[in-house]
């Protein structure tokens, strides 16, 4: 019998045998790409659980879909899905143009309170990258979801709430360095305390459990001092506070460099990082790009506020692949509630031709089934995606980036992970 997945009094989720799981096909290419990737899921839990466990689909309303059948963009039936059944899962949604809901995605985030967004980076063998060894990079994103300039805090030049602004700023805040006052639009950037320490929390928790050499908080605290500046700090001052001897963090490697040298400092820096304790650094988000590049393997678990994390995701993708194999969740830890999706666009053009990559909804299908505890299934999902890749038997995407490659359509791809699993 099909059962809700709910959060118990422990904090841990209860996931039945045949768990009800709400889903959006998605608008443009997400109908093809949802087709193949449900057929992956069936079959990958059939498999590993000899019919002792199977998922309950329930489809639910959104985008392009929703908006041609009931009138709304994002119907209350569907967000109150999201909210009942705790885990879901979706292909690509379009964004309203021209008013109403700013983005479809973002009021997810905002209205679950999902301050996660989780975007893990690793490479497949034989993904064509324009990375001389993509190899070296593997990592896990913490980019914190609910806060930052994604708040939408903004006013436009010409208005009276700018106009407003621009008088407070000025008069009673004593603001002197708006370089052009009478055409300037405003936006605002909160970052609490609160919403910092939740998610570097859940960085460093997730590295623990892991094994992980270390978190990286990064931002851009040398000119945005109190916003992405005080997000640093806090991460330092949660990390110790916390975490105690799971740790090593950045300060404590100061001070035993001033009280036993430096030579000492290193060793214990070094002994943390290969199977002790999780280092605990930061980087200038910049800087960061940078090192991505020349050093990926120095980093793992990466913790930052919205818009570096947008940045940072899709450009470390890009190093292993492009963003049409990069998987994604949305989570809030505390309440369970999480929404697992692809994180490319809807790409309308190719719309109903059966020939995209649907890679991007199958690996954000194994984050789902990793979250569920089913460990077995996720695992049998990423060896079949990745021997279909390592056997050049792909989508047109890689098709035209590898010599001797088999094209397989949308659908065609979906059988040939099912015959790997």
């Amino acid at each position: 019998m099909a059962e809700k997945i709910y959060m118990k009094e422990d904090g841990h989720l209860h996931v039945p045998h045949h768990p009800i799981i709400p889903f959006i096909e998605g608008d443009g290419i997400g109908p093809d790409i949802w087709k193949a990737g449900v057929r992956v899921f069936d079959a990958v839990v059939e498999k590993a659980y000899q019919g002792e466990r199977k998922i309950e689909w329930l489809e639910v309303l959104a985008g392009e879909k929703a908006y041609n059948m009931t009138g709304s963009w994002m119907p209350d039936e569907t967000m109150q899905a999201f909210k009942d059944y705790l885990i879901s899962i979706k292909g690509p949604l379009t964004t309203p143009v021209g008013g109403g809901i700013r983005s479809l995605n973002v009021a997810l985030r905002q209205e679950l309170d999902l301050y996660v967004c989780l975007r893990p980076v690793k490479y497949f063998e034989g993904v064509p990258s324009p990375m001389w060894h993509p190899e070296k990079v593997n990592m896990v994103i913490f980019r914190e979801n609910t806060e930052d300039i994604y708040a939408g805090i903004e006013f436009m030049t010409g208005t009276k709430e700018a106009d407003k602004m621009l008088k407070f700023l000025v008069e009673e805040m004593g603001v002197k360095n708006i370089r052009f006052p009478e055409t300037t639009s405003f936006g605002i950037k909160p970052v609490s305390r609160e919403g910092s320490e939740r998610l570097i929390r859940s960085a460093i928790e997730y590295a623990v459990e892991h094994r992980m050499p270390s978190v990286t908080i990064v931002h851009k605290g040398n000119i945005m001092k109190f916003t992405e500046g005080a997000f640093k700090n806090w991460g330092y001052e949660l990390a110790e506070r916390e975490f105690g001897d799971k740790v090593y963090t950045w300060n404590q490697w100061e001070a035993t460099k001033k009280e036993s040298g430096e030579a000492v400092a290193n060793e214990e820096m070094k002994v943390a990082g290969i199977g002790g304790r999780v280092i605990i650094k930061d980087a200038i988000a910049d800087n960061f790009l940078q090192q991505a590049l020349l050093a990926p393997q120095d980093y793992s678990v990466i913790a930052t506020l919205n818009l570096n994390g947008d940045y940072i995701s899709d450009a470390l993708a890009a190093q292993v692949g492009g963003i049409g194999i990069a998987p994604g969740a949305n989570i809030n830890y505390k309440t369970g509630h999480a929404v697992f999706e692809a994180t490319h666009g809807t790409a309308p053009r190719f719309a109903n031709t059966n020939t995209m990559n649907p890679s991007s909804v199958i690996l954000s299908g194994v984050m789902m089934l990793e979250y569920m505890g089913w460990n077995d299934a996720a695992e049998l999902i990423t060896h079949a995606v990745g021997k279909a890749i390592k056997n050049k038997k792909v989508t047109i995407d890689f098709h035209k980036l590898m010599e001797g490659a088999t094209l397989l359509k949308t659908n065609e791809f979906a059988d040939e992970i099912i015959r790997n699993l």
